[in-house]
């Protein structure tokens, strides 16, 4: 499955991925375009590509791309940030805070420097989720869950952005790193839901492969 290079002094594969989760944090929704210099068999590269990556990197679909692109089906990320140590009756605390505040500014390094934005312009979902049910003995500390929609923004808000903004308004500060794990990236709907960027592919079987 031989892939497809761009023109040019110095060739690249034809390669992209859509908003590639930051250093450090979980994801179960990342996506990436791939060209390749003949048309094949979208199961048989899915197969292919999860047998060469190592073990816990795992595709889990690949789809023939119809027209567009695809990073213009991806305007929002959900995450699940879990803070151990913190209860969730204190997170809710901080989530109303940051919710009812019109800006919260925060700054982080950037490559022009260090930069001071407005983390709450990109948030439209931030509430603390119902934690799973456990046994009594296995709940050693508490652990607050929230669950975050943020829309993608220039300059880009992240999770730990708006970490920074419930410190910010509410001094809420984990006791140790917090468990940030993306869950899906799309389209956000009017609901507030984020659609799956491949349903259109899934319908419309044309030329290239994602």
């Amino acid at each position: 499955m031989p892939i497809a290079f761009s023109q040019g002094f110095t060739p690249h594969p034809k390669i992209s991925y859509a908003s590639a989760a930051p250093t450090g944090v979980g994801s179960e929704a990342e996506y990436l375009e791939i060209g390749l210099q003949a048309p094949v068999d979208a199961e048989a590269l899915r197969v292919a590509l999860d047998a060469a990556l190592s073990p816990g990197l795992d595709v889990l679909e690949a789809v023939i791309a119809g027209p567009g692109s695809l990073a213009d089906r991806i305007d929002a990320s959900r995450w699940r940030l879990e803070l151990p140590g913190v209860e969730p009756e204190v997170a809710e605390k901080a989530v109303a805070a940051f919710l009812g505040s019109s800006e919260v500014l925060v700054e982080r390094m950037t490559k022009q420097g260090r930069r001071s934005f407005d983390a709450r312009v990109a948030v439209t979902r931030c509430e603390v989720a119902d934690a799973p049910d456990l046994p009594s003995e296995a709940v050693a500390v508490p652990c607050a869950i929230i669950d975050l929609v943020v829309r993608q923004v220039t300059p880009a808000v992240r999770p730990d952005d708006v970490l920074s903004g419930l410190r910010v308004v509410a001094g809420l500060e984990p006791p140790v790193p917090p468990r940030v794990t993306r869950l899906a990236q799309g389209t956000l709907t009017a609901q507030g839901e984020i659609a799956d960027p491949l349903d259109a592919d899934r319908e419309d079987v044309s030329i290239g492969e994602r």
